[in-house]
C-alpha cells in the first residue's frame, strides 16, 4: 500500500465501553499498519493504565511513572514519545501513573486537554492511534473532542447491534456529538451460530477471526503483520487499516 498524499495529522481512537474484546490488540496491529504499510509517521499513544501496548510493543520499557505528566504539567508528549523497533512508529507508553489520571482531568475539568496535546504533535506524526480504557470515563470525553474516527471493536453476538446503539446514545448524552464510528467484529469464530448470525446480519462490518496467531502476539510481543505478514489475520488488520484510511480521506 503506497502512502497517500501528504495531509494534516489525524488521531484514531480505539475504543470501547468494556474491557476483553480485543482493543490493545486492535491498537498495535493498526498502528503497525500505518507505520508500515501507509509509511505514516505513527505514535501509538498508551491511554489504558493495563498498559496491554505498552507491554507488547515496548518489551524494554523503563517505569517512568509520567504517563499522566503529560496531562497535569504541560509536559511535550513528545518528551515521552520513544522509538519502537517498527520503523515509523513510537510509542507513549502506559503507566501506572494513568490510574489517577481521570480524577485528574475531572479537577482540570478542560475538556479539550487532549485535543490541545495532541495539536504539539501536527508536525511529528502524520497519524496517532489512542489505544483508550474501556468505560465511560473522563478520557473516553477528552476523546470524543479529539479523534476524527473512532474504532469500536464489538464480539459477534446478537446484542452486537444494542451494544454499539447504546454506545452511540451514551456518547451523544455525554458529548453532544460525536466522531464517525467503525464497529469492527473481533475474535469471530465462524464455527459458533452465533457469530456467524450476527456477520450475516451486518456483513459491511470488518472482521478479524479469533486465531492462535493473535494470542501469539502476547509472546513474541510484536504486531502479527511483523512476524506473519502473509496470516489471514495481517490481512484482516490491513483491511480495515485501508478502510480507516479511506473514511478520513473523506473527511
Amino acid at each position: 500500500m503506497s502512502m497517500p498524499g501528504k495531509s494534516k495529522m489525524k488521531t484514531i481512537a480505539i475504543y470501547s465501553l468494556k474491557g476483553g474484546v480485543g482493543k490493545s490488540t486492535f491498537a498495535v496491529n493498526l498502528a503497525w499498519a500505518s507505520a508500515t504499510l501507509s509509511a505514516r509517521r505513527t505514535l501509538l499513544w498508551d491511554l489504558d493504565p493495563q498498559g496491554a501496548s505498552t507491554y507488547l510493543l515496548a518489551p524494554e520499557a523503563e517505569a517512568r511513572d509520567s504517563a499522566r505528566a503529560v496531562f497535569s504539567r504541560d509536559v511535550d508528549p513528545r518528551e515521552l514519545a520513544r522509538p519502537t523497533t517498527i520503523p515509523n512508529l513510537d510509542l507513549l507508553a502506559a503507566d501506572t501513573s494513568l490510574y489517577g489520571l481521570e480524577r485528574l482531568l475531572f479537577e482540570l475539568s478542560k475538556k479539550k486537554r487532549l485535543s490541545k496535546l495532541l495539536d504539539n504533535l501536527e508536525k511529528s506524526y502524520d497519524r496517532v492511534l489512542l489505544d483508550c480504557p474501556p468505560g465511560l470515563t473522563e478520557t473516553a470525553e477528552q476523546v470524543l473532542h479529539a479523534a476524527d474516527i473512532l474504532i469500536v471493536p464489538v464480539v459477534p453476538s446478537p446484542l452486537a447491534r444494542k451494544s454499539l446503539d447504546d454506545l452511540v446514545s451514551t456518547l451523544v448524552q455525554r458529548g453532544g456529538k460525536h466522531p464517525p464510528i467503525l464497529p469492527v467484529f473481533s475474535m469471530v469464530d465462524r464455527r459458533r451460530k452465533l457469530h456467524a448470525a450476527a456477520l450475516e446480519a451486518y456483513p459491511d462490518w470488518p472482521v478479524v477471526g479469533y486465531a492462535s496467531l493473535v494470542e501469539q502476539m502476547g509472546v513474541k510481543r510484536l504486531p502479527v503483520g511483523a512476524f506473519a505478514s502473509q496470516s489471514t489475520a495481517a490481512a484482516q488488520f490491513a483491511a480495515i487499516w485501508s478502510a480507516i484510511e479511506r473514511r478520513l480521506a473523506q473527511d
